[in-house]
């Protein structure tokens, strides 16, 4: 006689049936799988953003901005100047990240993937020419969120909320 497993299914609390000892394996391993996914996920926490209205997050971006990023882009986010003109090298000199340039025509996981991995596909044409490194071996991801949130809180109300609209827009867009 082979042990059976008494488990009681969903549908009643007071049906019962035996699994046969040669399906317990396949019971643990879906459980434990599961169970691996929800700690995963407790674990992971909520997702990272850039969210100018945390002091502490932009704090820490304008500190991290200003050691990393403005040597290009400028101590107050202005950039480089005739930054929409190619350089003698065929590059172009680092846009501003306040208002008048258009950082803020991207949504957040943009700016965040071209900081991270720099101007290469999907942020940019194959072979694109740039002086704009990837960040991603040097800063730690919430690093790069804070920087965000520091040049979003440099930001007009209306520009962020210009921002966040073509945001929505864009992921409207891409689905399917």
């Amino acid at each position: 006689m082979r042990p059976s497993l008494w488990i009681i299914l969903p549908d009643s609390p007071t049906t019962r049936r035996a699994v046969d000892s040669y399906a317990v394996p396949h019971v643990r391993r879906v459980l434990t799988g599961l169970l691996c996914l929800l700690s995963a996920a407790a674990w992971a926490g909520p997702a990272p953003q850039a969210d100018p209205d945390n002091a502490q997050q932009v704090q820490r971006g304008k500190h991290i901005y200003q050691r990393f990023c403005a040597l290009c882009h400028g101590v107050d986010l202005q950039g480089q100047p005739n930054w929409r003109q190619r350089k003698a090298d065929g590059k172009l000199p680092a846009p501003p990240h306040d208002a008048s340039g258009h950082t803020w025509h991207h949504p957040d996981a943009m700016l965040f993937g071209i900081i991270k991995q720099g101007l290469v596909p999907p942020y940019a044409p194959p072979d694109y020419a740039t002086d704009m490194p990837a960040w991603g071996d040097t800063l730690r991801d919430t690093d790069i969120w804070a920087v965000l949130a520091y040049i979003k809180s440099r930001w007009s109300a209306e520009t962020r909320k210009m921002q966040q609209e073509l945001a929505n827009e864009a992921a409207t867009q891409a689905l399917p």
